[in-house]
Parts: structure tokens; C-alpha cells; sequence
């Protein structure tokens, strides 16, 4: 293998807003993506890809609970492998096409991946992560009673069913993915944070009702392929400190410990960059290397050094 990167696209690269969310649209979205990883590619670097696919799910939730009086619902980890095939098809054809375009050799395959939680994890004993549709407090109320969902008021939106969110321990398909990246592979895999399992007292694996990190997953993995670069793409060129505010700064480059400090003081929330940066030190710490945060038309740029963020060791 060459030098090999773990490319973390995000939401925004997906779904750019409320008012492009349709399959063409995603694909649109996704065809501006391929250029970017594409080149990357063809300066050198054999590319792992993950994504979200937060969105994705809810609409699959929503579709289950409009046709729940003629239809099964949908369980959360299938809705993961659901989405990990959709999305990986849609990844790989854009990649297909660009390489075409500009005569790479190379073809993209998606592996479907399982990731161990703990099933002893706190998270399970308080679910955070709200998902699929709202309902009123009624609707909520008797859905929790009967499916046995923990529900909760969302920020005056309406009630919402919220799931545990573990931390990932481990990428069943490790094995297959590094076997895939020595043949030459572009890998699209650890979609959404992966579907996640536990292992039974057999060493069986049985899906859970949960949610992953996209982030944390994607370190993971990227420390479990030995990767040279962890790079997230996301809606901003660069991090910043004083975000929207009129000190605000942005960052070419921090080291962990500096990283660690700006988190501490409350510059990345834990509903935004907050577990981009936590994913990014985890890496760093595990693997000795780089990580890299910016936007999807500015990866190049990046691996240059002219834009993005580069987080280093102490």
C-alpha cells in the first residue's frame, strides 16, 4: 500500500440543505465530492471513505412510521445497512465516473461494516441521540409504552425518539477492508458510524438499537487500517475559535494539547466540531500522524498546506 488516508465526508456533503434533500439531489452533491477525492487519489493516496448518514435514517424512520398500519417498521441497525448500501452505491458510481473523467485507474467498492459496542457502555442507560420523526406528546407517550422507545421533548420541535450513542470498539470487517486497500481499492466503508453490535457470551454478534458516532467510528478506523492522515470534510475551510463571534480566529494548525485547551473553554460544541476535534486527537494519539479538518472543494488545498486545519501530536 501507499500512503493511505481516511477521508471523512460530512453531512453537508450529502445534503446541502433542506431544500436539496431528493436522491438526484444527493447525487449532485456527491458528484462535486468525487472530483476532490478523485484527485486526491491520483496524486497518490490510497482513500478510505466514511460518511453520515444521520438524515438518510430519518427519512427511512419516516417513510416506517407513515406506512406502519400496512407495513413491519424498520429496526435501526437494518436502517444503517439500508443507508450504507444506498449511499455507498451512490459513492461509488460518482467515483466510477469521475475516474473515468480523469483516467484513474481505479474502482471503488463499499463494504456494509459492523462495529462492536460495549453493551455495558453508559450510553445505553441514557439515551441522547434523537432520531426518525416528531410526534406530539401523546403519540410519544403511547409509542413508548408499546415499541418500549425512551422519547423525549426536543427544544420545543416536538417529541422525539432518542437512542444510546456508544463509543466504537472495534471494525468487524477490518480484515476485508485492508485486504481491499492492498488490491487497489477505493474502500467506502464505516458508513454512518457503522452498524452497531455486541458480541453475545458465544463470540456472536447481534445488532443494537443505536446510534455511532460517524466520527469517533471513522478515527477508529482509521487507526485500525494503520492510516497515514485522518481527514474530515466538513462545512468550513477552517476551525475556528470564537466561532461567528468578533474575535473570532481561525486555525491552521494546533497540536493536541492545544486542541484539548480550546475544548475546554468551550470552543467546539458537542453538537458540532466538538467530536470532529475529540476523533481527531483520538487518532493522533493512537497512531502518531496527522489530521487534517476542512471543507470538500478546499482537500487539496489542505493536503498542501494552503487551507484546512491541521491538528498535530505535542
Amino acid at each position: 500500500m501507499g500512503k493511505v488516508a481516511v477521508v471523512a465526508i460530512g453531512g453537508n456533503s450529502l445534503i446541502k440543505d433542506d431544500q436539496h434533500r431528493t436522491v438526484p439531489d444527493q447525487f449532485a452533491a456527491t458528484r462535486e465530492t468525487a472530483v476532490h477525492i478523485a484527485e486526491m487519489i491520483k496524486s497518490g493516496w490510497d482513500v478510505v471513505i466514511t460518511h453520515g448518514n444521520g438524515p438518510q435514517v430519518g427519512f427511512i424512520l419516516l417513510r416506517a412510521e407513515l406506512a406502519s398500519h400496512i407495513l413491519h417498521t424498520v429496526p435501526l441497525d437494518s436502517c444503517g445497512a439500508d443507508t450504507q448500501g444506498a449511499l455507498g452505491y451512490m459513492i461509488q458510481q460518482c467515483l466510477y465516473n469521475e475516474f473515468l473523467k480523469q483516467k484513474v485507474p481505479k474502482q471503488a467498492v463499499t463494504v456494509v461494516t459492523q462495529v462492536v459496542v460495549d453493551r455495558n457502555d453508559p450510553a445505553f442507560a441514557n439515551p441522547t441521540k434523537p432520531i426518525g420523526p416528531f410526534f406530539d406528546e401523546d403519540k410519544a407517550r403511547r409509542y413508548q409504552e408499546e415499541r418500549g422507545w425512551q422519547v423525549r421533548e426536543d427544544a420545543g420541535r416536538g417529541w422525539r425518539r432518542v437512542v444510546p450513542s456508544p463509543r466504537p470498539l472495534e471494525i468487524v470487517e477490518r480484515d476485508a477492508i485492508l485486504t481491499l486497500i492492498g488490491d487497489g481499492f477505493a474502500v467506502i466503508a464505516v458508513g454512518g458510524g457503522g452498524i452497531p453490535v455486541v458480541r453475545e457470551a458465544d463470540g456472536s454478534l447481534r445488532g443494537v438499537e443505536a446510534v455511532i458516532d460517524k466520527d469517533y467510528a471513522s478515527a477508529l478506523l482509521a487507526t485500525s487500517v494503520q492510516a497515514d492522515l485522518f481527514l474530515i470534510s466538513t462545512a468550513v475551510d477552517r476551525v475556528a475559535v470564537n466561532f461567528r463571534k468578533p474575535d473570532q480566529r481561525f486555525i491552521e494548525r494546533m497540536t493536541v494539547s492545544e486542541a484539548r485547551r480550546y475544548l475546554a473553554e468551550g470552543h467546539f460544541p458537542p453538537g458540532s466540531m466538538g467530536p470532529k476535534i475529540e476523533a481527531c486527537i483520538q487518532f493522533i494519539e493512537h497512531s502518531g500522524k496527522e489530521a487534517i479538518i476542512t471543507s470538500p472543494e478546499r482537500i487539496n488545498d489542505a493536503l498542501q498546506g494552503k487551507a484546512g486545519t491541521r491538528i498535530v501530536g505535542d
